[in-house]
């Protein structure tokens, strides 16, 4: 029976604008208080400021998103977002705007953003079973229209500051928000299932979520190994590519085309990966992706390859990348009794996270230390120990897709979700 695919539409657009308002606050804000305070410290306390509420309070936020339900948590989210994030130019222009003032403001825009993008993952079930699609169909959507909309999403901030100032950016960005919960809240089914397992203390709660992640012999060892090479990845995005270019007497222009051959390919091959996901072996198509994207860019840029063959192993490893989130999503979601959804999720999110801000003060570390080539051999190395570590993890059934977790007694019956992942 053909499913109601406007939920799903409704996530994907949800998905774009999220993505959209997210690069445009990532370069307005930071060039805001640049060109108004003209301090690079006070820049990079801003990115602190937003970052470590998000990181943390999407990792204890989990409970409340199986309590409340992740579609409340995220319309209430992304409407609380549109009122903080619209205070920063309305106090600016009213001349109250200090820098205490904007720390706070977004801090408090960093720790909604944590909570509201882990409901909008959590509802992916409930997307899948109103458009009787499988898991990997829709995690697959998500991941291609996360990638496309990244990859034009730099370039639409970029003009769009240059066009209106990053004040009236700003304007723009806080009602990208109010348009996401707009979308969730009018098409995003409401979630009927009533858990038992919402019941006593937060912390107890919340604790639960973390023994049900340290068990799980295959799903912890996935996130140590993801917060493993995210840290890479960040290392070479943010230090290791830029120097290398650097150095070899290339320009910016040159690291915008490397980026954009990656781009190309990881979104058109998510895009595949959303179309046949549901029939490939995920343990195989998982550990070879990440052989292809991870280790090779390391590798090819310490041996002083021309940056045309620099090119070339990036848009060979956005193959592989592209098939990364779709199979790792559908998996966790399945694994996942739906009672525990949302903090186990928010907690695996969180963990995945925890490299990504201390890649580039590894990476510049690294040089210092033992200079660019070694460090970026050292990487290289690093992300294929990670890389070949499913290899070894769990046995190979483990990594097929199931009918769904069984929820514990108490709990509603599921029967769609697994129609979900078998049509």
């Amino acid at each position: 029976m053909k499913g109601n695919r406007a939920p799903l539409a409704a996530f994907l657009v949800a998905n774009v604008v999220s993505i959209c308002g997210t690069r445009v606050s990532a370069i307005a804000i930071p060039w805001f208080v640049l060109t108004t305070t003209g301090s690079p410290v006070k820049t990079g306390l801003v990115a602190l400021a937003e970052m470590a509420p998000l990181v943390v309070v999407k990792a204890v936020g989990g409970p409340l998103i199986d309590k409340v339900g992740a579609r409340r948590i995220s319309v209430l989210a992304d409407a609380a977002s549109t009122g903080v994030v619209a205070l920063v130019p309305l106090l600016h222009t009213l001349g109250f705007l200090h820098f205490p003032t904007l720390l706070v403001l977004v801090a408090i825009a960093g720790a909604l953003r944590g909570p509201g993008d882990a409901a909008k993952s959590t509802l992916i079930p409930d997307i899948a079973r109103a458009a009787k699609v499988p898991l990997e169909r829709v995690t697959g959507l998500e991941s291609t229209t996360e990638r496309l909309a990244g990859f034009f999403a730099y370039a639409l901030a970029g003009g769009l500051i240059t066009l209106v100032g990053a004040v009236n950016a700003l304007w723009i960005d806080a009602a990208s928000f109010g348009v996401c919960a707009v979308l969730i809240a009018r098409w995003i089914p409401k979630h009927q299932q009533r858990a038992t397992g919402n019941e006593g203390r937060y912390g107890r709660r919340l604790l639960d979520g973390w023994r049900f992640l340290r068990k799980d012999k295959l799903m912890l060892p996935l996130v140590v190994m993801i917060a493993v090479t995210n840290l890479l990845d960040a290392a070479i995005s943010a230090v290791l590519l830029p120097v290398w270019i650097k150095d070899h007497g290339y320009g910016p222009g040159h690291t915008s085309l490397i980026l954009t051959s990656f781009g190309v390919t990881a979104t058109a091959f998510a895009l595949l990966a959303s179309a046949i996901g549901d029939r490939i072996p995920r343990k195989l198509v998982f550990t070879l992706a990440f052989l292809i994207c991870g280790a090779p860019r390391f590798i090819v840029m310490a041996t002083d390859a021309p940056v045309w063959a620099v090119m070339a192993v990036y848009a060979v490893g956005g193959v592989g990348a592209g098939f990364i989130n779709p199979v790792l999503g559908a998996l966790f979601i399945e694994r996942i009794p739906s009672h525990l959804l949302g903090r186990v999720n928010s907690l695996a999110d969180a963990v995945c996270w925890t490299g990504v801000p201390l890649g580039g003060v590894v990476a510049g570390a690294a040089i210092v230390g033992i200079g660019l080539s070694p460090a970026l051999l050292a990487g290289g190395v690093i992300y294929l120990i990670a890389t070949m570590s499913p290899v070894l993890i769990g046995r190979h059934e483990k990594w097929k897709a199931t009918p769904g977790p069984t929820d514990p007694p108490g709990t509603a019956a599921d029967p769609d979700r697994a129609a979900a992942v078998a049509s």
